[in-house]
């Protein structure tokens, strides 16, 4: 499990875009597979950046992307790893999806030289979709529905996972699920992130949420494009009591209609954004009280008024997306592209 460095000398990538500069700079990450999980921390000086994807890929930058290192799990080369959570420069835990047992658990204490097999699960149908955590030690974990309903994991040492009661599990609708984009359909908001929020697709685009750690649910069907597989809500982000919903139909990347939507009350009620990201949009994230990100196939665009008017602010094609600072993100997607946004 030990990790070859890879330089790549971008000495760019997080440097903060002068008047001059373009809006958008694509960069490259060494590899050439699909990028869909990313993550960033300080740790001291520094801002250490992790990204994951297929083909058993995981890369982290201890220097702000000046040198990358490829990081290796035992017999895991060919596992799609979906999303990581990092804390620091040195913990983080990342999963891969799939069925029929290649949905595992992982996490790392040492920046990647070693990694443990946290969980894994036989049956058949679960597959993982999503991972957050409160802390380093306090995290949860979601599953596509299993018999019904959707298994949540739960961990409060940071190292056993356990599945919560099913009589607490929430019921799914049948063919409903959550959508493994870009690790983000499942979220924590309110104080101290105590509020449980995930978002769904397929025959509806509901979002669950959960203000007791999930002991109890309430649903609420938003007015996002829904009704096959391919369609429903793929990312939510939260500030405060905003809530900010996107998605629409990844075989229909260039259509508007119910993409983006917005809740003023954690969620209980929703509306349609008055003007749309200009098409399918697989994240979404705030990068201050009202500025929002939201990034898909056709590109990224921009709210200044918490989701409820998008404004195209670059044309590459993303599946993940996380904030630097107010006016600047970081962007991963496919064949191991990295871009940096300079928000207008």
């Amino acid at each position: 499990m030990r990790a070859p460095a890879i330089s790549l000398f971008l000495f760019s990538l997080f440097a903060i875009a002068s008047p001059q500069t373009p809006t958008s700079q694509t960069l490259h990450s060494g590899t050439d597979t699909g990028l869909r999980g990313l993550s960033l921390d300080h740790a001291g000086n520094n801002l250490v950046v992790w990204a994951t994807g297929s083909n058993g890929v995981i890369l982290r930058s201890p220097d702000a992307g000046q040198t990358w290192t490829r990081l290796h799990i035992d017999n895991a080369d060919t596992q799609d790893f979906r999303g990581i959570r990092s804390f620091g420069d040195e913990i983080a835990y990342v999963f891969s999806v799939g069925n029929d047992n290649k949905s595992h658990i992982y996490k790392t204490t040492d920046a990647g030289e070693s990694w443990s097999t946290q969980y894994s699960d036989p049956r058949p149908a679960f597959f993982l979709d999503a991972l957050v955590c409160r802390t380093e030690k306090i995290c949860f974990a979601i599953s596509d529905p299993i018999e019904g309903k959707f298994p949540i994991l739960h961990t409060e040492d940071g190292e056993r996972w356990i599945e919560l009661p099913r009589s607490s599990e929430p019921a799914a609708l049948p063919t409903e699920g959550l959508f493994a984009a870009s690790n983000s359909s499942l979220i924590l908001c309110g104080p101290n992130k105590k509020d449980i929020l995930f978002a769904t697709g397929g025959p509806a685009a509901r979002v669950f949420r959960s203000h007791d750690d999930g002991h109890s649910w309430a649903v609420a069907t938003t007015p996002i494009l829904s009704g096959n597989a391919s369609s429903g809500i793929f990312s939510i982000a939260c500030v405060g009591r905003t809530v900010v919903a996107v998605g629409g139909d990844y075989s229909s990347p260039t259509a508007t209609n119910s993409v983006a939507a917005y809740s003023k009350d954690l969620g209980a009620t929703w509306h349609l954004s008055d003007q749309p990201p200009s098409g399918y949009r697989s994240a979404v994230i705030a990068t201050g009280p009202a500025i929002w990100v939201t990034v898909g196939t056709t590109g990224a665009d921009t709210s200044a008024d918490s989701g409820v008017h998008w404004t195209p602010i670059g044309h590459e094609n993303a599946n993940a997306v996380v904030a630097i600072g107010p006016d600047l993100v970081i962007t991963a997607g496919p064949k191991g592209t990295i871009n940096q946004i300079q928000i207008p």
